[in-house]
């Protein structure tokens, strides 16, 4: 059994419960009816009544009296019943909350696990990474190539998102003169996908990552993210996350990592605020680095 299991039952109850209620309001209704019939009818009765004319009422009043213990009857025997749904109520109710208890426990059990796979993942790429490095003194320029100018930052989206927000948010950064990786700007028909990701993830300095339900859901986007991932651990603070129709428990259960993070978010930004902050975190960075060689 699970808790949709206890719940269902739970609402099929309360809606038998209900119509007892109503039930049990009709007959509460017959008999204030019939009590005051027998009221009216007992006050009609006078010492100008005839004798036939009382016997007739007094048999309306046996009568209604009968329909009023009926009434009683009936009523009873519905409260009855609805006590023990509300009984059966009551013990789903105590079912549905322990179920629920051990699904979260077992949803925290599996996001641990997750977790840690992921920080077992990243260790194990940092690991490789640092090998690689160690062992080849040309892989220790990977990332700060200069031979090609680089990009100020690479965009990872999935392609659902590009209308509107991604083109949007492209725009308005190029329109800050910030130079953009972007797959539609920089991939030719007939190039090899893989390696112009690779050559925009290598020439970029920071990977704007747009967090999306489509996101989370493809290929390529963990690809690209790994890439950027390994580049942060050489470079420094590189991923830059923003959320796109998105909530935080999605972005806790894709990875722990990025949930951590500040992030900027399209429910409150637009494409033009969120180029704007960019220009100013990369020219504070600029600034920084040249008070340091001063």
């Amino acid at each position: 059994m699970n808790s949709s299991y206890y719940q269902n039952k739970i609402n099929q109850l309360d809606k038998e419960i209900a119509d007892l209620e109503t039930k049990i309001a009709v007959e509460s209704k017959i008999e204030a009816d019939k009590s005051m019939r027998i009221l009216n009818t007992q006050k009609s009765i006078t010492k100008f009544t005839s004798a036939s004319t009382a016997q007739i009422k007094m048999r309306q009043i046996e009568g209604y009296n009968k329909d009023i213990a009926k009434a009683q009857r009936k009523r009873a025997d519905l409260q009855k019943k609805q006590a023990d749904k509300r009984s059966q109520r009551a013990k789903y109710a105590i079912d549905l909350q322990r179920e629920i208890e051990k699904e979260n426990k077992k949803n925290l059990l599996e996001q641990k696990k997750m977790q840690d796979m992921y920080e077992q993942k990243v260790e194990a790429l940092t690991k490789s990474l640092n090998e690689a490095l160690s062992s080849s003194p040309s892989s220790a320029n990977l990332y700060n190539q200069t031979d090609e100018s680089e990009y100020d930052v690479f965009i990872s989206h999935a392609s659902e998102d590009k209308e509107p927000f991604v083109e949007e948010l492209v725009q308005a950064l190029k329109d800050r003169g910030v130079s953009v990786w972007y797959d539609t700007l920089n991939i030719s028909w007939g190039d090899s996908l893989r390696t112009q990701i690779d050559k925009g993830l290598k020439k970029s300095t920071y990977g704007i990552v747009i967090l999306s339900e489509n996101y989370i859901k493809k290929g390529w986007t963990q690809y690209e993210l790994e890439g950027l991932f390994n580049i942060e651990m050489t470079k420094g603070k590189t991923i830059l996350p923003i959320w796109h129709n998105i909530t935080k428990q999605q972005v806790m259960d894709f990875s722990a990592t990025l949930a951590g993070r500040k992030a900027l978010t399209t429910a409150i930004m637009t494409a033009n605020e969120i180029a704007d902050t960019f220009v100013k975190l990369i020219n504070s960075r600029s600034d920084d680095k040249a008070d340091n060689r001063e």
